[in-house]
């Protein structure tokens, strides 16, 4: 396989490159441009931005979205809802490493 072939099934597997425009992620997430705004205000995602400056999306950062805007929906308001979001993130981390320290233990 040539190495540019390669680079771009790496990038369609790449969790955090960044595909997605903004007008595109609100629409997949069925919100507005502002919503997704008001999560980079709120430091919850921080798109990447593309040569001319727009906001760049990736799925991480996507399923982020999804998540606060599901608590959101659920009367959580917003700070709330990105400290929720942050300790689920950290918690989930923790049970990994977790599970990667006993495997190497039994292992």
């Amino acid at each position: 396989m040539d190495p540019e072939a390669q680079s771009i099934d790496s990038k369609f597997d790449d969790e955090d490159y960044p595909a997605y425009s903004m007008g595109r992620a609100a629409e997949m997430l069925g919100t507005t441009p502002g919503f997704l705004r008001s999560l980079d205000k709120a430091k919850l995602i921080s798109p990447l931005r593309s040569e001319g400056g727009h906001r760049r999306y990736s799925r991480y950062q996507l399923r982020i979205a999804a998540r606060a805007r599901e608590l959101i929906d659920d009367g959580t308001p917003l700070d709330a809802a990105c400290r929720i979001i942050v300790l689920e993130d950290q918690l989930e981390e923790a049970q990994r490493i977790n599970a990667d320290i006993r495997s190497r233990q039994n292992g």
